[in-house]
């Protein structure tokens, strides 16, 4: 094998990201990007950029044999609030794309596997304060479902077939370079945005909801870090949890007020207030500091004054 890459998904907010930071360690040769369109010009021209339909074995496996890839970093899902709207597409995409890559390991075609999971795994009857690594999860979304049983498959096929398959439990993304992808969280996003061009926002959760956050530097470290760790070192082969801070509507429009004073905050939840609500407020992330010696740098200031300053130069 060459120790080469493929990114699945790499048009997509965490993708697009990896895929810089893959290839800045790696070697632009080294890594291939991949996705289902040209979506992300950017990723497109940058490197070697594959079309790779998720959804088929075939597509998949092609471009693993040309490119002799020996890693697959599968990005690709529908996520939270978008999974609600088209439900059965959601099931399709996330779960057949998960066995293709997953299969593709265990007949060694491939030799280790990323898969992302999310706290969506959890649900109502969850502890929603600093939410343990081994606890109730009862998910009421599509997309909580696909991760909740993508999980036991993954751990299924380390223990069955010895499958060398990594994960970790995103928190909601947060960044200035790309835009969310129809998840729930995507407010903590959209607000700096439009803290910049509107100096307003209308917020679709409840002013007192607080989620767990992560800025997407560290997002993209934790990835990094818990594939770059020994083997022996993992000992979760079903999801890590992740955690770096929670905070809620409110607080992130204070935080903004720091640096635009008159900018001003309508609540108007919608039906993904409920979702919000199945959520943990806080994760118990210890056997990922343990394990793999995970840790946070950002905090709620530090993310307020780097999306800031980010998106006026870009919005300029």
């Amino acid at each position: 094998m060459s120790n080469k890459i493929l990114i699945i998904g790499a048009c997509g907010q965490i993708g697009s990201e990896l895929t810089f930071k893959l290839r800045e360690f790696h070697g632009h040769e080294n890594v291939v990007a991949s996705d289902i369109n040209y979506s992300n010009l950017e990723i497109a021209n940058a490197g070697n950029f594959e079309i790779v339909d998720a959804q088929d074995y075939n597509s998949v496996k092609t471009c693993i044999e040309k490119h002799n890839v020996d890693t697959v970093y599968l990005m690709a899902a529908m996520l939270s609030a978008t999974g609600e709207k088209h439900p059965i597409k959601a099931w399709d995409l996330n779960m057949s794309s998960l066995f293709h890559v997953l299969n593709l390991a265990k007949d060694k075609i491939i030799k280790r596997v990323f898969w992302p999971s999310s706290i969506a795994v959890f649900g109502p009857t969850t502890p929603t304060k600093y939410t343990p690594q081994y606890t109730t999860m009862e998910p009421t979304t599509v997309y909580g479902i696909t991760k909740q049983v993508g999980e036991r498959w993954c751990e299924y096929y380390f223990n069955k077939y010895n499958v060398d398959v990594r994960s970790i439990r995103y928190p909601g993304i947060i960044s200035w370079k790309t835009l969310p992808g129809g998840g729930t969280t995507d407010y903590a996003v959209e607000i700096y945005h439009k803290a910049i061009t509107d100096k307003a926002y209308e917020c679709f959760l409840k002013e007192d909801t607080k989620l767990p956050m992560m800025f997407m530097d560290d997002a993209i470290k934790a990835t990094v870090d818990i594939m770059n760790a020994n083997s022996s070192d993992i000992k979760i082969r079903s999801s890590y949890n992740l955690a770096a801070i929670s905070f809620t509507p409110k607080e992130v429009a204070d935080s903004i007020k720091e640096y635009i004073p008159d900018f001003e905050m309508i609540y108007n939840p919608d039906y993904r207030q409920d979702i919000a609500n199945s959520w943990p407020k806080s994760i118990n992330d210890s056997y990922a500091r343990q394990d793999w010696k995970w840790k946070h740098q950002f905090t709620l200031e530090d993310i307020t004054k780097e999306m800031l300053t980010q998106l006026r130069e870009k919005y300029k």
